[in-house]
C-alpha cells in the first residue's frame, strides 16, 4: 500500500530521509529492541556545547568582558573540544547509523548505516545504499551486507512511498529480517518493468519519466551530505562476507 504522503521525487535527501524512517517503523514492528545509545550521545554533546555558550553569553551580559575573560577563555576552549568531539562522533562512531538494535532474546544485534549515491550518468535513478552488520552477541561473529537499489524501486512518480517492495527487499536481503518476515523473504519479485511495484500499482502511477531522472541526476550536482559519490549501483541485491 501507497503512502499518503508525497515528497519531491526530485530531491535526493527527501528520498533518504523517508527511506530511512520507514526502515527504522518496519525494524521496529517485527519486534526488535533498539538502542538509542548513539543518538543519545550526539544529543548530549552537542547540547553541552550549547549550554556553554549560553552561560558564556549570560556572565559576559550580566558582568561585562573584562570580568569574565578568564572564564571566557577557559568557556571557548570547551566549546572547541566539544564541538571536536562531536564532529569525531559523527563522522568516525556513527558514521551513517541510523539503527542499532537487536533481538528480543538479545542474542543478535543488527546495525545499519545509510547513505545515497548520485548516478552515472542522466536518465538513471539515485539509489540507496544500506551497509548492515548482524553479531551474534555471544560469539562475536559479525556479518556484513551491503545492499544497493534504485529509490524508484519502492516510490512512484508522484513521490509516494510503497512499503511492500522496500520491506522486501530488507527482508530477502538480510538473513535475519527475513526470520521475523518470512512472508516477504518468500514473496515473488514484482513484475514491474523496473519500478518495484504491483502491476496494478503501475497500471495506477506510472513510473519515473525521463524528464524526472534527467531532474534528479542534475540536482544531485549540488546535493551535499545526503547524496554521497560512489561507484554504480549493483542492481541484484545484496552482497554478503563474513568476518
Amino acid at each position: 500500500m501507497a503512502s499518503t504522503e508525497k515528497i519531491t521525487v526530485y530531491n535526493v535527501a527527501d528520498l533518504r530521509a523517508t527511506t530511512d524512517d520507514a526502515l527504522l517503523n518496519y525494524l521496529t514492528s517485527l519486534g526488535l529492541i533498539q538502542s538509542h545509545t548513539l543518538l543519545d550521545t550526539r544529543l548530549a554533546l552537542g547540547f553541552s556545547a550549547f549550554l556553554l555558550s549560553a552561560a558564556c553569553f549570560a556572565w559576559d551580559y550580566k558582568l561585562g568582558f573584562e570580568a569574565t575573560k578568564q572564564y571566557t577563555l577557559v568557556a571557548v576552549i570547551l566549546y572547541t573540544l566539544l564541538n571536536g568531539a562531536l564532529t569525531y562522533w559523527i563522522m568516525f562512531v556513527e558514521k551513517g547509523t541510523i539503527y542499532v538494535g537487536k533481538t528480543k532474546d538479545g542474542k543478535t544485534s543488527l546495525r545499519v548505516a545509510s547513505d545515497s549515491k548520485k548516478p552515472r550518468s542522466k536518465g538513471e535513478a539515485p539509489v540507496y545504499k544500506l551497509t548492515i552488520t548482524v553479531e551474534d552477541v555471544k560469539t562475536k561473529k559479525t556479518e556484513k551486507i551491503d545492499i544497493e537499489r534504485k529509490f524508484s524501486e519502492w516510490f512512484d512518480a508522484s513521490g509516494r512511498f510503497v512499503a511492500a517492495p522496500f520491506q522486501t527487499v530488507l527482508a530477502q536481503g538480510v538473513p535475519l529480517v527475513g526470520k521475523l518476515d518470512p512472508k516477504r523473504a518468500v514473496a515473488a519479485a514484482p513484475a514491474t518493468g523496473g519500478q518495484g511495484l504491483t502491476k496494478e500499482q503501475v497500471a495506477a502511477t506510472p513510473g519515473y519519466t525521463q524528464e524526472i531522472l534527467d531532474a534528479i541526476a542534475s540536482g544531485l550536482g549540488e546535493n551535499s551530505s545526503s547524496a554521497a559519490t560512489g561507484s554504480s549501483a549493483n542492481q541484484s541485491g545484496g552482497k554478503k562476507r563474513r568476518t
